[in-house]
């Protein structure tokens, strides 16, 4: 295997190979009532590509007026602007939405992506606030969602009889074999890398004049960042099952990659081609896939080649579409101990060039269904975790923390282009439980809505109202209103040029009947989730004494 993902050298996917549905009847037996049976792919492939804080503003299809700059602030400055030809074509030949909401922050909102449930029940609240229970041990420790949530995206598509693969960052607590994935491919850049032999991309705590001080391993310099290790450039990889290697083992994992390896590596595309190399085999054994590509591409880090850089996001390699396709520089870096010199093979800093990166690998996904003669059965899902990190992430106002990109392509769907519908990342469990063919059990909870029969219908809404939280905050909104984590309520019926500045509502007086009966619904329907203060653990745990300090709004963390 090569570092570079390889694909064919076509200019582009030929529209007639993505428009080639093969048509069957939905399962009666999941068939929600009222809504006619539909076409849909045939046991399809899936790939849901989770990107990391990103905001739908980022993204020129939501023409927002407004995105982030490098420095985290504001901007309508066209240089920040990313560019997304590859997402562009996938919002026209399949659908965007123009509310999908996640949670606040990255570990609520992958256990609401994973688990299809709110916090009420798995009881991750926040990054630095999850549900405790005590394990076989009897020790108290952070409640795993395979022990609170046994139904997970993984083990649905298992149960189908499909493959799954999981790629990117992790952010689990407990043992990552039990989430449902046959394989995975992981850089998680957390603290239990530091027995990677490969990479000195790395943070230790080390005692400088008597006190604990926060060091760069590759410098030797102290730090004034919080303690992380390197997911992007020069990475830490560990694959799970990967044929051939033990349980778990660090990547580099043979002569030939180990050769390869070292500062010209890019974690992204390591997971990518680990990704394509499961596709081939699972091809090749005529079986189907779920793919969960949980990318870091969007998440600030430390940037090493930069370690005095006042930007949130290290650049990516060099890309540039041109004539329909992408083109990409092959990255060459030198140099050691903090002194690097990239020869231009890496862009300058901004979450905008990694959104570009994310475009890019979504154009490599969609050559590579081509390439192996299943874009007709593969539906493709793109979507981010939380809003823009100092915009939105850890931001309970308004929808700033939960408005997230979601454009999604599945070979038969009636629904193109813009849809102005509501969509939780909860949806997407059931979502895929109806297209794999595997019934939910009755007794078991969930919280989201299979989006099959909006996609694959002439059905013309998906949800009345979508939820978020953060700790104890809880974030709900309509059509007509929205409640915010702080209590403020806000008129949703009209979407402002930048995605956020709607007339606060002071008066109900002054708004329609409409939008007060929604108000009235919504506040119903809030208290079946407010348990963060009387049940914040597993069942059986001792009330806290004190709840957990959550951190301040728009704080940087590893989530």
């Amino acid at each position: 295997m090569t570092l570079g993902c390889t694909v064919p050298a076509e200019s582009d996917i030929p529209p007639e190979t993505m428009r080639n549905p093969v048509q069957i009847m939905l399962l009666a037996a999941l068939s929600l009532g009222g809504v006619s049976a539909a076409a849909q792919p045939s046991r399809p492939n899936v790939i849901l590509i989770f990107a990391d804080d990103i905001s739908a503003r980022e993204l020129p299809v939501y023409g927002s007026s407004v995105w982030t700059d490098p420095w985290s602030k504001d901007s309508s400055d066209p240089r920040f602007r990313a560019r997304t030809p590859a997402l562009d074509r996938l919002a026209e030949e399949g659908c965007w939405i123009t509310n999908a909401w996640a949670s606040t922050v990255c570990s609520p909102s992958r256990a609401m992506m994973m688990t299809g449930r709110y916090a009420h029940l798995h009881k991750w609240w926040d990054n630095k606030d999850k549900g405790n229970y005590r394990n076989t041990d009897g020790r108290l420790t952070t409640w795993p969602l395979y022990e609170s949530s046994p139904l997970q995206l993984g083990h649905v598509a298992q149960r189908a009889g499909y493959a799954t693969y999981w790629a990117g960052k992790t952010q689990m607590a407990g043992d990552l074999t039990r989430f449902g994935f046959d394989e995975g491919c992981f850089t998680p850049g957390n603290l239990s890398d530091r027995d990677n032999p490969y990479t000195d991309f790395k943070m230790e705590m080390k005692p400088v004049n008597g006190k604990k001080v926060l060091v760069n391993s590759d410098t030797g310099e102290p730090l004034d960042t919080y303690l992380q290790h390197g997911w992007y450039w020069n990475p830490h990889v560990r694959l799970m099952n990967q044929p051939g290697s033990p349980k778990f083992c660090w990547w580099p994992n043979t002569e030939e990659s180990r050769e390869q390896f070292g500062l010209n590596t890019y974690g992204p595309d390591v997971e990518l081609d680990f990704v394509f190399e499961f596709m081939e085999r699972q091809q090749d054994a005529g079986k189907p896939f779920f793919i969960y590509h949980t990318s870091h591409l969007g998440h600030d880090a430390f940037d090493w080649f930069n370690p005095d850089s006042d930007s949130k996001w290290p650049g990516t390699p060099v890309i540039e579409w041109k004539d329909g396709r992408y083109f990409r520089t092959e990255p060459h870096v030198t140099g050691d101990k903090g002194d690097y010199d990239t020869h231009g093979t890496v862009t300058g800093p901004g979450v905008h060039n990694h959104i570009n990166y994310l475009d890019y690998q979504v154009w490599q996904y969609r050559k590579k269904l081509a390439e192996l003669g299943i874009a007709d059965n593969t539906v493709l899902i793109f979507c981010a975790d939380n809003g823009t990190s100092g915009y939105g992430k850890h931001n309970a106002d308004r929808q700033k923390g939960t408005h997230v990109p979601l454009i999604m392509y599945a070979p038969g769907m009636t629904k193109h282009g813009r849809q102005d519908v509501l969509v939780n990342m909860s949806d997407f469990l059931p979502t895929l439980a109806e297209l794999a063919g595997t019934p939910i059990p009755e007794d078991y909870e969930i919280n989201g809505e299979s989006l099959v029969p909006f996609l694959f219908s002439e059905k013309s809404e998906h949800r009345d109202w979508i939820y978020g939280y953060q700790g104890n905050k809880q974030i709900i909104r309509g059509r007509h209103v929205l409640r915010d984590g702080f209590g403020k309520w806000w008129d949703v019926s009209t979407s402002p040029e930048n995605l956020i500045s709607f007339p606060r509502i002071d008066d109900w007086t002054a708004v329609s009947d409409a939008h007060r009966k929604e108000r009235d619904a919504l506040k119903a329907i809030l208290p079946r989730f407010d348990l963060h203060a009387s049940a914040p653990d597993a069942p059986g745990v001792p009330a806290r004494k004190t709840q957990p300090v959550l951190p301040k709004q728009n704080a940087s963390r590893n989530g």
